[in-house]
């Protein structure tokens, strides 16, 4: 469950582009505190400390006791706005939450296990749900959700209904929603398809309700035989 960490926020900040550059210049975050029908406040933080107290298990969902000059604000980092290059926080936005509340939450799913059956076959475990959005209280949300793979085998598919959720939290995602498969290599999927394709064509050439038969041996293809010439009533005359 999120652990809590305290953060010191410096406010007012200027507001602006020059004056958010100038902050980010001098290490700091520009961000704003907003939520419970209280009016937005435009903050700064040090991003080292931002870093730090995101670089938990809990991540983003990590309860963060903002102090803004002297009052504590219990928060939760909801969006950061990234530097389309360096990939560098450049915003935050900071939502105020209570701990008797029910929010939602991205929560990670992790893959754990080996899914033995599938490797010995020479197949592939494909994750198809890499975040869950999870309804809970903020103490109550998962750092993240574990999906064992131990027992997957080709053609096996765990879905969301087959999650083991925590107490306190529930999911809106359809419960048929495939979380991981378990897939046969492309090789394999490849010579599958091959050989459906040829059973389909032989079964296509055959009159349905007969069987294909083979000539006897030594005598020609029925074919053949008619390219080979008339019959002997037409060869007497």
């Amino acid at each position: 469950m999120p652990s809590e960490v305290v953060l010191t926020a410096e406010s007012p900040r200027p507001t602006g582009s020059a004056a958010a550059r100038r902050l980010r210049r001098a290490g700091k975050i520009p961000g704003v505190l907003y939520g419970h029908d209280t009016d937005p406040v435009a903050l700064a933080v040090e991003g080292r400390d931002l870093r730090h107290a995101l670089s938990g298990d809990a991540g983003l969902n990590a309860l963060i006791n903002l102090d803004v000059k002297g009052t504590k604000h219990l928060a939760m980092a909801r969006y950061l706005q990234r530097d389309p290059v360096r990939g560098t926080v450049s915003h935050v936005d900071f939502l105020i939450v209570r701990r008797d509340e029910v929010i939602s939450a991205e929560v990670p799913v992790h893959l754990v296990g080996e899914a033995e059956d599938v490797h010995r076959n020479d197949g592939l475990v494909e994750q198809q749900l890499f975040t869950l959005t999870v309804q809970a209280k903020p103490a109550d949300i998962p750092h993240s959700i574990e999906v064992d793979v131990s027992r997957l085998t080709i053609g096996h598919t765990i879905r969301v209904a087959d999650l083991a959720l925590p107490a306190g939290a529930t999911t809106d995602v359809d419960a048929e929603e495939p979380v991981v498969a378990g897939m046969a290599s492309r090789l394999a999927a490849e010579v599958e398809a091959a050989d459906e394709a040829a059973a389909e064509a032989v079964a296509e050439a055959v009159p349905e309700g007969e069987e294909a038969a083979a000539p006897a041996e030594g005598e020609a293809p029925a074919e053949a035989a008619s390219e080979g010439g008339g019959s002997s009533e037409s060869g007497g005359e």
